[in-house]
């Protein structure tokens, strides 16, 4: 490369705007400067050379989430977050995206931003290459200055909503006080999320639920805090409807997306229920933890529950729990079903267990156990003659399910004391 170019640098510091025109002015060609999260921090002008994805970028001030899922799924991110030196990108029309050439600005192994430079007239030769790969290294400072501002915030936002989930705040006009430092504007609706990983979360891992959080543009998310192996997020949007509908896929959604480009699995989400007023924050965090204790105890009957309330009748397993310990209520038609099967080696109050999970459905409940649908008429005749049980009644079979339900609640919480 000649020295001249070298030297272009020198006195270009603090200035983004400034630096990415330079690499414009020198490669002849548009320049977009991003963060390690694809938020855009600095442009060049471009003329009339340009394409969609980048006039989207500038607009939103962002990198478009359809555009990074392309970039993830044809190997480029992984390959930029891999390599040092400069790649050159093919065209990506279904996105938008021209013909490119990209390098990761990092520090050591940590990738602080990207520069993307698209390619104009002609394919970049490697001494273009080679100036770019000099750019990065130049940008590295520059950046590193940028994350540091940028981590005193999230430290802010992460104190705000540690204050939050613990009831530090009394009142509305309390909390309207402190949101009045941030610069940005609180959605009308909102819910606390909680997504527990296997291991507890380390700076690395961190680092990636940040990227995936920040590139998402499914939901909202304007605070997040780390808890161990939990992440917890205070997420939001203006409309209620939309944003129940926008949670219940965002949680599946996140953990696929932490699996397919991390390799980190056995992540569980759940959500408290959506409030208006942020005083609510401390409910919704105590429901988001519960529903995860929940789909912990029944797995299979809650697999496809993120929201507390999908709970249904799980909601108050706790409440009806606490309260009929003193009187240690015993249910004498399951202990009659109990008995029975002890002594003859039978199934029965499975059976009854599935009968009533399927919601009295023969066609269902036979198919679960596996039987002949005539198979489960005369077991459900049996429990109804052993149990003294009016299977037609809708009172007794609530009160049966509830029972079991709690018997199984139970004992997974004395598990857990012992």
């Amino acid at each position: 490369m000649p020295e001249k170019r070298k030297d272009l640098f020198k006195g270009v510091f603090g200035d983004l705007e400034e630096f990415a025109d330079l690499i414009s002015n020198v490669l002849g060609c548009p320049i977009t400067i991003e963060d390690g999260s694809h938020r855009l921090l600095a442009y060049s002008m471009h003329g009339d050379a340009t394409d969609k994805a980048r006039i989207s970028t500038i607009i939103g001030r962002r990198v478009p989430e359809k555009v990074i899922n392309s970039l993830w799924k044809e190997g480029i991110l992984p390959a930029l977050l891999r390599e040092d030196a400069p790649i050159r990108v093919e065209s990506i029309s279904e996105v938008g995206l021209g013909n490119r050439a990209a390098v990761s600005i990092r520090k050591n192994n940590e990738v602080l931003g990207f520069i993307w430079a698209l390619e104009v007239d002609k394919p970049f030769s490697d001494v273009d290459m080679e100036f770019l790969h000099l750019a990065a290294k130049e940008a590295k400072n520059q950046l590193l200055q940028h994350q540091i501002r940028k981590k005193k915030k999230e430290e802010s936002y992460q104190e705000f909503l540690w204050q939050l989930l613990t009831g530090h705040y009394q009142t509305e006009s309390d909390l309207e006080e402190r949101l009045a430092r941030f610069t940005f504007q609180m959605p009308d609706f909102f819910s606390i999320l909680v997504f527990r990983f296997p291991l507890e979360i380390t700076d690395e891992l961190e680092q990636k639920i940040s990227y995936m959080l920040t590139i998402t543009q499914k939901v909202k998310v304007p605070f997040f805090t780390i808890d161990q192996n939990r992440l917890i997020l205070l997420a939001g949007e203006r409309d209620e409807q939309l944003f129940r509908s926008v949670v219940k896929e965002f949680i599946p959604y996140f953990v696929m997306q932490m699996k397919q480009r991390f390799g980190v699995e056995d992540i569980y989400g759940a959500s408290g229920q959506i409030y208006h007023r942020l005083l609510n924050g401390v409910q919704s965090y105590q429901e988001a933890l519960y529903v995860l204790k929940i789909k912990d105890i029944f797995q299979a009957e809650t697999e496809k529950f993120y929201l507390f309330e999908e709970l249904g009748i799980y909601q108050y397993l706790d409440v009806l729990s606490y309260y009929r310990k003193p009187m240690q209520t015993e249910n004498v038609a399951i202990d009659k079903l109990k008995a029975y099967d002890a002594k003859h080696q039978t199934d029965l109050l499975n059976t009854l267990t599935v009968f009533l999970h399927k919601d009295s459905n023969p066609n269902e409940a036979a198919k679960s156990l596996h039987v002949h649908v005539n198979t489960l008429n005369y077991r459900l005749k049996r429990i109804s003659e052993i149990g003294n049980i009016s299977l037609k009644d809708p009172l007794q079979k609530i009160a049966l399910f509830l029972h079991l339900k709690l018997l199984t609640y139970e004992a997974a919480e004395a598990k857990k004391k012992l």
